[in-house]
Formats: C-alpha cells, sequence, structure tokens
C-alpha cells in the first residue's frame, strides 16, 4: 500500500475521531451522573430484626433491580433516569438527636441528593424540621403519625405512606362490618408519638361506630421495654371483649409471647394495628384469630397485580421470605423518588434536577406500587394516602406458616381524611366525606 493511499484514509479516520468526540461531547451529562440517597432505617437494637433490616434489604433489592433496568414498567429505566442509584445506609438506632446529626452528616458530608428514611415517629418529627431549615430533599418511608403535616408546613418533606388515622379508622370499620362484639376493650401502646397518637385514634374511631363501648386498661409501656408482666397482669384484671396494640418490632413480638403465654388472647380477640411483620418470625406463636392489619394492603394482604407479582416472586426467592410491611413500604418510597426524578428530569430537558425541581415534581404526585396506588393527597401534596386492608390470622399446620383470611380492603378516601380536615376534627366529625 503506497502512502498515498494511507493519507487519505489517515485523514479520513482523524474526521470520523473528530465527528464521534463532537457527538460523544453532545450526549447529556447524566451518563456520568450518579444520584446519591441515603436510605435510613433501624440495624440494630428491639426495631431491626423485624422491621429495620428487613427494609434495608428490600431496598438493596430494589436499587440493584433499578440500576440493572429490570423492574417492570414503569419503572425499566435504568437507575434514576439513567443517573445510577447510589445508596448509603445508615443505622436509625441512638435515638432523635443521633438521627439529627446523622441527617446532617448525609447532607454535608456524604453530599446525598436526598435521604429517605426513618421508622420511629420521634424521629421523623425531630428530622423533618431540620431538612426544611437546610432546604434538603427528605422521604419519611414509614413512621405513623399524623403530626407531621397537620402541624408542620413543609417544601422539602415529604412521607410516601400514609399516616397512623388509616389504620385505625380502618381497624374500626373491620369490627362493625364484621359485627365483632365490642362492649369493651383494653389498650397497650408505646408511651411515645406513635403509641399515643395510635391510641387517640383508635378510641376516637371507635367511639363513631362503637358509641357504647368502654374502655377499660389504658397501658403505656415504655418504647423498647421488653418486658410486659405488669402490663399483662392489668389485662387479665379486667378483661375485655379485645385489646387492642399499636406496639410494633421487637416489642411486639415480646408481649405478643408473654401475652400469649398467659393465655391473654384466650379470653380477649388481639386487635393488631401494624403486625403483619411478626407473622413469619413467630409463625405458630402468632395468636389465631387476631384482627390484623399491617399499615397498607401489604403482604398476605396485597392486591393482584403485575407490578405486586414481580414483587412478591423477586423478594421470596431472593431474600427467602415474602415481603411484609416494611419491605412494601421501602419499595413505595423508591418508586415514588424514582418516578419524581424521572418526572422533573422529562421537564427540565433530561438533566438532574435540583431540589427544588425534585419537590415540585414529588408533590401532589401519584405512582403505582406493590401495595396499590400511593397519591400525595394531604399535606398540600406533601402526605400520602393508599388503599389497606384488614383480615383475620389462622395457623395453616399443613402450609407451615401463618394464613390470614377474611380480609377486607378499605379504599384510600375511605380511611384517610379528606385534604381539608385534620385527622382528629374528621373523626370527631363522624368522618364527613369519606367514600367507603
Amino acid at each position: 500500500m503506497s502512502h498515498a493511499t494511507i493519507k487519505p484514509r489517515l485523514g479520513l479516520l482523524k474526521k470520523t475521531l473528530i465527528s464521534a468526540a463532537v457527538s460523544l461531547a453532545a450526549l447529556p451529562a447524566l451518563a456520568q451522573d450518579t444520584f446519591k440517597v441515603g436510605i435510613v432505617s433501624f440495624l440494630s437494637g428491639q426495631a431491626a430484626e423485624s422491621f429495620g433490616v428487613p427494609a434495608i434489604n428490600a431496598g438493596k433489592l430494589l436499587v440493584d433491580q433499578f440500576n440493572k433496568g429490570a423492574a417492570p414498567a414503569p419503572y425499566n429505566r435504568p437507575g434514576f433516569g439513567g443517573m445510577k442509584i447510589e445508596a448509603v445506609y445508615v443505622d436509625e438506632a441512638g435515638g432523635a438527636t443521633k438521627q439529627v446529626q446523622e441527617l446532617r452528616t448525609l447532607y454535608d458530608r456524604e453530599k446525598v441528593d436526598a435521604i429517605l428514611g426513618y421508622v420511629s415517629s420521634g424521629d421523623c418529627l425531630a428530622v423533618a424540621p431540620v431538612a426544611e431549615e437546610l432546604k434538603k430533599f427528605l422521604i419519611l418511608y414509614d413512621c405513623g403519625t399524623p403530626r407531621i403535616f397537620e402541624d408542620g408546613k413543609y417544601n422539602y418533606v415529604f412521607r410516601t405512606s400514609a399516616h397512623a388515622t388509616m389504620d385505625n379508622v380502618s381497624l374500626a370499620r373491620y369490627l362493625k362490618a364484621r359485627n365483632i362484639k365490642v362492649d369493651t376493650f383494653n389498650m397497650i401502646n408505646q408511651d411515645y408519638a406513635w403509641g399515643q397518637d395510635s391510641k387517640a385514634d383508635f378510641v376516637l374511631s371507635m367511639q363513631q361506630l362503637f358509641p357504647n363501648a368502654k374502655s377499660q386498661a389504658d397501658l403505656l409501656p415504655k418504647f423498647g421495654a421488653g418486658q410486659y408482666g405488669t402490663e399483662i397482669s392489668a389485662l387479665m384484671t379486667r378483661p375485655a371483649d379485645l385489646v387492642y396494640s399499636s406496639l410494633w418490632g421487637g416489642d411486639l413480638q415480646a408481649y405478643i409471647l408473654q401475652a400469649g403465654a398467659r393465655g391473654v388472647f384466650q379470653k380477649q380477640i388481639p386487635v393488631f394495628s401494624a403486625a403483619d411483620h411478626t407473622l413469619v418470625p413467630l409463625g405458630e406463636r402468632f395468636p389465631n384469630g387476631a384482627v390484623l392489619g399491617a399499615r397498607g394492603a401489604y403482604g398476605l394482604m396485597s392486591p393482584k397485580s403485575p407490578l405486586n407479582d414481580w414483587w412478591f416472586e423477586l423478594h421470596s426467592k431472593e431474600l427467602k421470605v415474602y415481603p411484609a410491611q416494611p419491605s412494601y413500604r421501602m419499595a413505595q418510597a423508591l418508586m415514588g423518588l424514582k418516578a419524581a426524578v424521572e418526572k422533573a428530569m422529562a421537564a427540565n430537558g433530561g438533566k438532574k434536577p435540583t431540589t427544588e425541581q425534585l419537590a415540585a415534581a414529588m408533590r401532589g404526585s401519584s405512582w403505582p406500587s406493590p401495595g396499590g396506588t400511593i397519591t400525595m393527597a394531604l399535606g398540600n401534596g406533601h402526605q400520602a394516602i393508599q388503599e389497606t386492608a384488614i383480615g383475620r390470622t389462622r395457623w395453616d399446620a399443613g402450609k407451615k406458616m401463618v394464613v390470614v383470611e377474611d380480609i377486607q380492603r378499605f379504599p384510600a378516601e375511605c380511611v384517610n381524611p379528606p385534604a381539608n380536615m385534620k385527622s382528629d376534627d374528621w373523626m370527631k366529625a363522624g368522618f364527613p366525606g369519606s367514600k367507603c
């Protein structure tokens, strides 16, 4: 080959390389971008085994699926709009003061684009105003107290799950629909925001639907108490038609084991607002015939849909256990965040969204989740509502698992207050505007 032949070809190669370089330069920078998110839940302490660790494991599984582009539509675009998701996992244990410090560290040192987390209502009440002060994006994925958005106003803070009012209104409606006799009831709840608010919501709901029912024992052990001998003695001294509890995590497991051993549930129907996450670890020790809430249409009470089928099967295969409340709430939060990021990118030319653009995209949004449609309908578009389900438990010796039967589903608009009313006012007024 002559030098004369080589020279034109080198010229052509040079032009091709220049053209390719120009084309690459013209591509959006998001191919090199990552979206960094801090994910916070209990990795140690009494809430870790049955709640925090399953939630984190579900989060890791879903982030991996997102990054691979392996999730079904509408979540099949890799990462968040093409950006790789980088997750930083943080232990929620240690109390509210520690969590405020951790939140600042995630924003200031880790430079996360968003934080998604918090199970404890006390932690949520502590971190929400700090994130707002810093003008940083925060998703509360689980905590239940209605006070966050009913007593405060936020621009950058969102909660992607319904608050505790839904849990208790649906329990009372279920008891009424099933004609369960309730002349008297006992209560045992943790002595902090979640337990106090749950108790108040249950009492207000019962006053509307069972106006003649009398409340007897009103027990408020400390969070993390672990030992309930005194409370169980009080329940046995004055047995009622049912005993209501919003206990969760290790506290709930300990209470069920101790109360069951002393025969509490043989004399009074146990009613749990948030107990499905203990069905697998407790197995046949979970009381038969309990009225069970899961804080949503989750786990064995989840709806039939292609998205839920995918999540249930994937979780069961990869994590060797079916998903319950913690996994569903983590999934719907991450799906909501992905939907908001991609909505914001569609509106800004495909660029990585700013905090303000992300907040605008999340505000008032709606997206499909394995547990049903999530809609940011309350708190000026910052607080979610969703459908829920209640059922009764039974140990199935053949399947070697607790099954949930006699399930009733409640639409979101039936068991959540309207946007123009606080939860307490809505319940006291007899649930005006509810669509059941």
